[in-house]
């Protein structure tokens, strides 16, 4: 048996690639071997027609290359045709000579490659018996005979709003709400479905339900209708192929037949009105009786936008049954899901009588006294309402509207007001983008594993086809400025690739001919252009490359990465600062003006820094694709704009003009101080967060990075700190309140029960969730290095988690294979274990570790397999280690120590309770009365400085001796 294997082989992200457009499709494949440091040295691919099964005659064979890629690698082959089904399978040889067998074969079908190759015509029912604005869904149906033999068949299919499709009555895939929302007018996604074993011999039915979706339905906040156009309409064509190779095509044409369905109503804010007694059984079957339906008329919509799926589809990815049922004191029935969740409520209905309604209405928390509460949802309805067949058993879930909540208020259900609710009548449906898990952090505070829990959730619940803000009230957009801070902690949890890539294309076919980047992407709203949101155009393609080495993507987006740069450098009379223009600013900021949303730092300042942030990886992008002239164009850029920010918001002494964390924050992530007063710079950051108690003041800019800058600037227990802040403002704050979502605010409830505001207060907005990137990167340690994307060079370095943590994991499923890197403190023994896949290598630095110490699996580090290089550093030591699983373990001395001296806080001490017990035993009366709040942010040295203290030299001596030896 070979000692190496591939595992898992993927073409652009997927197992299974059916219905693709893209010419030229990459392919990666991930390697396991029992031995460590396995590194591929050679491989070969092969490609062939799908019914080739054993490859006898494959279409492309590389031969044997000599190459570690072992992602992203491109097709060399002929061209491939349209609606062909294909064949690949990759071998490798390692460093070592071992070779492996073939992989698994994995199957690639393309689609209709251009919109040229559309035989179908668009479709909607006839106006003069059917009004193009009717509120209820259109139903639309054709028959047609196949004969026998089907080898295959397969549907291409598209809508002008929303839609289902069916095959002899059965539904067509699991999809929901297709095609997605897309940048209508550039670009319209279409489905490709294996519909073979819904077809038969003989007579066969189509149908189709079409509703208004993000097309037609209302979108946004000023109640617009019609964004997109005031037809719904579908395009579809069937494509069936028989054993003797002829081939039959069913397209949408003006022989279908058309009525309005049983939804009366539809719309993505408000919900759904479904009447069951309208349904019409049979409907989408072969022989239904359609003589009474309208015809249907044929509409000269466009081709040009339409291209194959590029997202990954909207599916019910879980269901989660209610934990409880309870009447309000307002007397109101209530479902509690357990969770604040996005979808939707299947139930099921015994013994209803024809015509009676059933409603449901969606929220996410209850106010102080215990009611349900709609007010932040604004204008949107988050209702459904269902009307009975008087079926004896009737089940029912939404099909064209999803809604953002936790509690359900139920009226009408049959038997309620005398037995109440059974909770096996209904079942929540969890819905998003099927996005494949890749990302797990653990630690041994149960408090920070629920908010990994609810960071998880809020993208779960805000990843329906777009990255939105919110999923609840009327509003549900692709902010950009969300998206970009988010986008890291995002491709760690989830396989982002198609998500990003579809919603990256629409930004670059929504930016303005200026250059400028819309607020939201698709762009349904006036407005443009904001620093830290039209960033994202930049910021959000290198983040992709970062983690999946996808150098297309990068060559796609970079035409309008430049173009965001040049349009700031064209704003104003200084070419090298962006002072000009609105901006959201340090949207949300803790340290605004009263009534104001926007933070205390100036506009200017966060807009030149993205400007010289957004200019470095325009740079650095030019690079990785070879652009010299431009990578020296805007290299050079760079350094003019972040000279013109220090000249601008940098004293001559090294203080950042504007006392502000954020501020302080930007200047140190972005890397726009001197070398030489950057240890300034991060102990006033440092005093910024002590002085206010450990709580953070930074908004949508400054919180993702804020712990990111103290914890590379030797402030890790400040930022371990902040983030186990329970008391508002903090991250455990909502988790203390059972949020089990990530909040827009970081007081949307108040500890009295009230809320922070109607008006704009998710309680399902990932933004804050940022900081899961940190927690990943720098508590459990697992990172990677910025010149080597797609984690081929893993760097591990974890920071542990002062005296607060004494266990962390994480683990993340790259394109390369499983990376861990997890720490354990044990009886004063440190163990850190560590799995790295195949086909990389990894820096460990273990802090406080010395040489002669450390062990891996019980032995010294100088003769362990797979250890290629140990290195002594002033702080530990630095391994760089081969692919394998490893446990290593060393003394952790000092290592969760907190270091107490005359310059340390009286505020911080008294976080800690074993530092609180030695000051009550010498200077009590620092911790009680008036005296506490006059001393609270003072050192202990200007305590003992302070005679109205009382605590003599003699005191403070005896106080940090103990404190020292803690």
């Amino acid at each position: 048996m070979s000692v190496i294997e591939i595992t898992e082989v993927l073409c652009e992200y997927r197992k299974h690639l059916l219905g693709t457009d893209i010419a030229i499709p990459r392919f990666s494949w991930k390697l396991h071997s029992a031995e460590r440091g396995i590194i591929q040295h050679a491989c070969r691919l092969q490609l062939t027609l799908a019914d080739d099964i054993d490859f006898h005659d494959p279409l492309w064979d590389s031969g044997k290359i000599e190459t570690e890629q072992s992602i992203q690698f491109a097709y060399e082959g002929k061209e491939l045709r349209a609606r062909t089904a294909y064949s690949f399978r990759v071998k490798v040889w390692s460093s070592c000579g071992a070779e492996s067998e073939w992989s698994e074969a994995i199957t690639v079908e393309t689609g209709l490659l251009h919109p040229s190759q559309w035989q179908a015509k668009w479709i909607t029912p006839d106006v003069n018996r059917i009004h193009r604005e009717s509120e209820p869904i259109f139903q639309l149906r054709r028959e047609f005979e196949l004969d026998h033999d089907i080898v295959s068949a397969r549907v291409y299919a598209t809508a002008a709003g929303v839609y289902e499709l069916y095959i002899n009555g059965q539904q067509a895939s699991d999809d929901v709400l297709a095609p997605g929302w897309t940048s209508y007018h550039h670009r319209l996604q279409y489905q490709t479905y294996d519909v073979t074993a819904l077809l038969r011999n003989g007579g066969n039915a189509i149908g189709i339900w079409l509703g208004d979706g993000w097309y037609r339905g209302k979108l946004g906040f000023n109640d617009t209708h019609f964004v997109y156009g005031d037809h719904r309409a579908a395009l579809l064509e069937l494509h069936v192929r028989y054993r003797d190779g002829r081939e039959q095509v069913v397209i949408s044409d003006s022989s279908w037949k058309a009525l309005t369905g049983p939804v009366l109503y539809s719309n993505l804010y408000h919900g759904e009105v479904y009447d069951a007694s309208l349904e019409q059984h049979g409907w989408n079957e072969h022989g239904f009786d359609d003589s009474h339906w309208s015809p249907v008329q044929t509409l000269r919509l466009p081709y040009e936008p339409l291209l194959a799926q590029e997202n990954w589809a909207t599916v019910v990815t879980q269901k989660i049954q209610p934990v409880k049922t309870w009447i309000t004191p307002a007397g109101a029935h209530i479902l509690d899901m357990g969770q604040n969740m996005v979808g939707r409520l299947r139930l099921s209905v015994r013994g209803a009588d024809k015509g009676s309604e059933i409603t449901l209405r969606f929220a996410e928390v209850l106010d102080a006294e215990g009611n349900i509460y709609f007010g932040n949802l604004r204008t949107a309805k988050q209702t459904v309402t269902y009307r009975a067949s008087g079926d004896e058993h009737e089940q029912y879930a939404p099909h064209f509207t999803f809604q953002g909540f936790r509690y359900v208020q139920v009226e009408g259900y049959p038997g309620q007001e005398q037995h109440g609710l059974s909770l096996a009548d209904f079942s929540g449906e969890v819905l998003h983008s099927d996005m494949p898990s890749t990302g797990e952090f653990a630690c041994s505070d149960d408090r920070i594993n629920q908010l990994q829990q609810n960071i998880r959730w809020g993208q779960r619940g805000n990843f329906l086809d777009v990255p939105t803000d919110c999923p609840q009230r009327d509003e549900r957009l692709g902010w950009t400025g969300d998206a970009q801070v988010f986008i890291s902690t995002a491709l760690f949890n989830y396989g982002g690739g198609p998500f990003f890539t579809k919603w990256l294309h629409d930004v670059q076919a929504e930016q303005q001919p200026d250059g400028g980047i819309p607020f939201v992407v698709p762009n349904i709203i006036e407005g443009s252009s904001s620093a830290a949101w039209g960033d994202a155009a930049v910021i959000c393609p290198w983040t992709m490359y970062q983690y999946y080495g996808d150098t297309r993507l990068l060559a796609e987006q970079y035409d309008s990465m430049k173009r965001w740069v040049d349009y700031i450098r064209a704003q104003g009379e200084d070419e090298y600062l962006w002072n000009t223009g609105f901006h959201f600013g340090d949207w949300l900021g803790l340290d605004a003006k009263e009534g104001d949303y926007v933070g205390a730092t100036p506009t200017d300042l966060i807009a030149t820094a993205y400007y010289a942030y957004s200019c470095r990886l325009v740079a650095q992008a030019a690079d990785v694709l070879n652009l010299l002239d431009d990578a020296a164009y805007y290299h050079l850029l760079h350094e003019q704009v972040v000279r013109a920010f220090r000249e601008e918001f940098v004293t001559l002494r090294g203080r950042i003009a504007a006392p502000t964390q954020t501020a302080h924050v930007l200047a140190l992530v972005f890397d726009l101080v001197e070398p030489a007063i950057r240890a300034r710079v991060a102990a006033d950051l440092n005093r910024l967060v002590v002085d206010n108690d450990y709580h953070l003041t930074t908004g949508f800019v400054g919180t993702p990075y804020l712990c990111f800058a103290l914890s590379d600037h030797g402030y890790h227990e400040t930022a371990m700190r902040l983030l186990m802040q329970q008391s508002y403002p903090g991250w455990l704050y909502s988790v203390s309140q059972g949020a089990t979502t990530i909040w827009e605010h970081w007081d949307s409830i108040k500890p009295d029960g009230s809320f922070w505001s109607d008006d704009m207060n998710s309680f399902n907005h990932y933004s804050y969730g940022a900081v899961g990137d940190w927690m990943y990167r720098r508590i459990a340690g697992l990172d990677m290095r910025e010149d080597t994307p797609a984690y081929r060079r893993i760097r591990l370095h974890p920071q542990f988690g002062g005296r607060q943590l004494t266990y962390a994991r994480a683990a993340h499923e790259s394109l390369y294979g499983t990376i861990e890197c997890g720490w354990t403190l044990d009886h004063g023994q440190l163990f850190v274990n560590v799995r790295i896949p195949a086909n990389t290598t990894a820096s460990l630095t273990l802090r406080g570790a010395a040489a002669e110490q450390l062990l891996e699996s019980g032995q010294n580090v100088h003769v362990v397999a797979g250890i290629l290089r140990v290195e002594k550093e002033a702080d530990g030591v630095r391994l760089k280690i081969g692919s394998g699983v490893y446990r290593f373990s060393y003394p952790a001395g000092g290592l969760f120590r907190r270091t107490y001296t005359e310059q340390t806080m009286l505020s911080e001490l008294q976080m800690d309770q074993q530092a609180v017990d030695v000051l009550n035993r010498y200077a009590p009366q620092l911790l009680n009365g008036a005296l506490t709040n006059i001393v609270h942010q003072s050192s202990l040295r200007q305590i003992a400085d302070n005679k109205i203290t009382r605590v003599s030299e003699e005191t403070l001596g005896r106080i940090v001796n103990e404190l020292q030896h803690l």
